[in-house]
């Protein structure tokens, strides 16, 4: 475990896609990493969030993933990355050799706990004490905050509830009956990982699926969807889903996986009970296992002491900056959540932040 400093200009939480970008731009605006500004990661390793999923999880199978700003000098690129091993371990090693090459000092594990004024200064407080500064830049992504939704009987199911956020691999579910919830692309990628492995599947969804003709799963292809985040995060409103508004790639993948009965879904159950689900027509299904492939919502518990929400449930944002208060930016958040938003970001912010300096 590293030490920290408990004073600077500007700390940044979160060291994915989003927090490295700011951290990039900062550094070529001339400030020193670790002293005018610090990087707080809690992650045991690099790689922000991918360091945590499942291992069959692919580039290609999930949410494209983008270049960090100044990759190209490292002469990598996820473009040219081996698609066959997990995704997770080619980010984490990318991730690793960027913050060597640009010396940006991330500092893990360590876990923010709160953030609150002390004067003029903001206070972030931490798991090795503490730290002022004048600004801080939350980009904490949303892999620290799984949604559950409720439905009636959820605490009597006597099977196993897993979230996307807990998954580790198909052999768990070996002769399993089980159910998949959600219509966006980790629940697919279940889905067929599970198609030869599980007893019996299903796959339950709010609203029917929205199939699109494309070749990749890629955020900024919803254009729409990216529009509605940033008018929901500038009317300070809780974000819709992206994939509400995007829909899903007809991958190869995935139309071999509908032609063969495995990408069928059907309306969400409408109770839970100790052995299996209860479906809307009255008829029941005896799972072992429901797996939530809900999604996530943005990780801001700790900012809690700033009274940044509001009352309809979101914070308000434009450009990356809260409108509540000037010196807190979030990074990552609503219309930002791809990586190729992150970028772009990256650099408004650390703009708008040499800007206070």
């Amino acid at each position: 475990m590293t030490t920290s400093s408990n004073e600077t200009q500007v700390v940044i939480v979160g060291a994915g896609q989003a927090g490295l970008a700011v951290a990039y731009y900062l550094k070529r605006f001339e400030l020193t990493p670790g002293v005018d500004f610090i990087l707080f990661d809690r992650g045991p390793g690099t790689g922000g969030a991918w360091q945590f999923r499942w291992d069959a999880l692919k580039l290609g199978s999930a949410h494209k993933v983008n270049d960090l700003p100044g990759m190209a000098e490292l002469g990598i690129s996820f473009e040219t990355a081996d698609r066959s091993l997990p995704a997770k371990d080619i980010v984490a090693g990318y991730y690793r050799r960027y913050e060597e090459f640009f010396e940006l000092n991330v500092q893990r594990p360590v876990t923010v706990t709160s953030v609150f004024n002390r004067g003029a200064d903001l206070v972030v407080e931490h798991s090795l004490g503490e730290t002022t500064t004048r600004m801080l830049v939350n980009a904490t992504g949303t892999w620290g905050a799984p949604f559950v939704p409720y439905y009636p009987g959820v605490t009597t199911f006597s099977g196993r509830h897993v979230h996307t956020s807990s998954y580790l691999a198909a052999d768990e579910f070996a002769g399993k009956r089980v159910v998949v919830v959600g219509g966006g692309t980790s629940a697919i990628g279940f889905l067929l990982e599970l198609e030869t492995v599980a007893a019996e599947l299903f796959w339950a969804t709010r609203r029917p699926v929205e199939f699109r003709d494309e070749s990749e799963l890629t955020i900024e292809g919803g254009v729409a969807a990216v529009a509605a985040q940033d008018a929901a995060a500038r009317a300070g409103e809780a974000l819709p889903s992206i994939v509400s508004g995007t829909g899903v790639p007809r991958t190869r993948r995935v139309a071999a996986g509908i032609a063969r009965g495995v990408l069928v879904e059907r309306p969400m159950f409408s109770a839970i009970e100790e052995h299996g689900v209860r479906w809307p027509d009255g008829t029941f299904s005896e799972v072992d296992a429901i797996i939530w492939a809900t999604g996530f919502r943005p990780e801001l518990r700790h900012l809690a002491p700033l009274r940044l929400r509001e009352k309809k449930g979101g914070l308000t944002v434009a450009s990356g900056a809260s409108w509540q208060d000037p010196r807190i930016f979030l990074a990552g958040y609503g219309p930002q959540a791809s990586t190729i938003g992150a970028n772009r970001a990256g650099r408004v912010i650390a703009r708008q932040i040499m800007a206070q300096l």
